[in-house]
């Protein structure tokens, strides 16, 4: 058993939402009890104590569409490439990324990224995953990284015309595979989805063999109308709109994850809420591909339930929360717009679409929930209550303020100590795999 106390505490259980001075006792892989620290010392006077310092103790944060191989692009340098527009930066950057990957490079963007995760606190991440270089195993091997790091995990594959049929159905099977493994786990630490990329590369009779070999029980995750020239293919190809295609195609749902929705009218937002499909939000990807910002208040404001990713744009969510805070008041040039709404997305919307995938309640603290917890180094020039720990949040806290991560009831890191992972060892394999990365796609081969 183990206390982590002396901290002031967000639970984000309306029951019970903020503690002066807060502790969360845990047994095994649960929370136990949360409280008062010297309540909870004197109720369990031989557990270990954790001490926060005065900091903040909150639960983990969760990351609801990340590319985790995006971490091999990070300051790559591609001969010719000068983007003029999304599909370029598709075709240029990210699909020859994918074309080269080996599972090895696979491998080592998957433990960096987890690292990564773990330092920002980040204890449950949902990725979408794309290797066409090497797609069989590769759903495996980003799970066997997410086991030996720790973390809470939820893996697709982006199945794609792009690289041919054959190539399509060997992501299908890679899917099926992978689901039906996860189905079988009784860890609750590692969930399975069929992964999708958009419509646009996406043929009717590609769709219908997926379906044919989607396990039950899961949805799908695709990224929607991303990009304007998304809604212009599906116009001009079926003749309608992208979410219409999507439910004529039995593709929504309430397990089926729709990234972006940027270029989505108020007719599909009513679709998207009709069916109960979840959409995620990913601020600073959409403003750094210039693909433009998405209607998420209004679709927020709907019912449809939201979340907040990074597209692999960063592993830091609080970072996320910021860019979209300020992007949706820039962009409708109301200053009290994204107030309420993001932290929403973030802490209630990330957690209700991890509730769709694993049993046990994450994203918060409270008696029986996942002992996911996190500690900030944060101590509030100003009062701090229930009323305003969002203000804190946004105003005075990144993901390195994190200094203590716990995922499932296991310390990965303490006091900015990584423990039982060689930091300097990983990052170096990482390096060593991304040269040979960069020079296979600079090489042609």
């Amino acid at each position: 058993m183990l206390i982590i106390g002396n901290g002031r505490m967000i639970t984000r259980d309306d029951a019970n939402p903020f503690f002066e001075n807060g502790a969360v006792c845990i047994e095994g892989k649960k929370i136990k009890k949360i409280g008062q620290t010297d309540e909870l010392k004197g109720q369990f006077p031989k557990a270990e104590f954790i001490d926060a310092r005065g900091g903040v103790i909150m639960p983990g944060l969760i990351n609801i569409h990340n590319h985790i191989y995006s971490a091999m692009g990070r300051g790559l340098s591609i001969d010719g490439y000068n983007p003029k527009g999304f599909l370029d930066i598709l075709e240029g950057m990210w699909w020859s990324i994918d074309r080269h990957l080996t599972l090895e490079q696979t491998k080592q963007s998957a433990i960096a990224t987890y690292i990564d995760c773990i330092k920002n606190g980040v204890t449950t991440v949902f990725d979408h995953h794309a290797g066409y270089g090497s797609t069989t195993d590769s759903l495996f091997v980003i799970a066997d990284a997410a086991k030996e790091l720790g973390v809470r995990t939820c893996l697709c594959y982006e199945v794609s015309d792009r690289n041919g049929k054959d190539k399509m159905k060997e992501a299908v099977l890679e899917n099926e595979a992978f689901i039906n493994y996860a189905l079988n786990d009784d860890t609750d630490m590692c969930a399975g989805m069929f992964g999708l990329h958009a419509q646009f590369t996406l043929s009717d009779e590609t769709l219908e063999f997926c379906a044919a070999h989607k396990p039950e029980g899961v949805g799908y995750h695709i990224h929607v109308a991303e990009g304007i020239e998304d809604l212009y293919d599906s116009l001009r190809k079926y003749g309608k709109r992208i979410v219409t295609r999507l439910m004529d195609m039995d593709i929504l749902g309430p397990k089926t994850l729709a990234a972006h929705c940027i270029y989505v009218n108020p007719h599909e937002m009513d679709i998207l809420k009709e069916t109960d499909t979840m959409v995620v939000h990913n601020p600073e990807s959409n403003m750094g591909n210039a693909c433009g910002c998405p209607p998420t208040m209004e679709i927020y404001r709907k019912g449809i339930l939201t979340g907040l990713g990074t597209d692999g744009y960063t592993n830091d969510m609080l970072e996320s929360m910021k860019v979209a805070n300020v992007l949706h008041k820039h962009n409708s040039c109301n200053p009290n717009e994204a107030w309420a709404e993001v932290p929403a997305i973030l802490f209630k919307g990330n957690a209700d679409v991890a509730g769709r995938y694993f049993e046990t309640p994450v994203g918060v603290l409270k008696e029986g929930a996942a002992a996911d917890i996190v500690v900030a180094d944060y101590n509030p020039l100003t009062p701090m209550d229930a009323s305003n720990v969002n203000g804190h949040i946004l105003f005075g806290m990144n993901g390195r303020s994190i200094v203590t991560t716990m995922i499932n009831g296991k310390l990965l890191m303490k006091d900015r100590e990584l423990l039982g992972i060689d930091e300097e060892k990983a990052m170096a394999d990482c390096r060593a795999e991304a040269l040979k990365l960069k020079n296979s796609i600079n090489s042609g081969r």
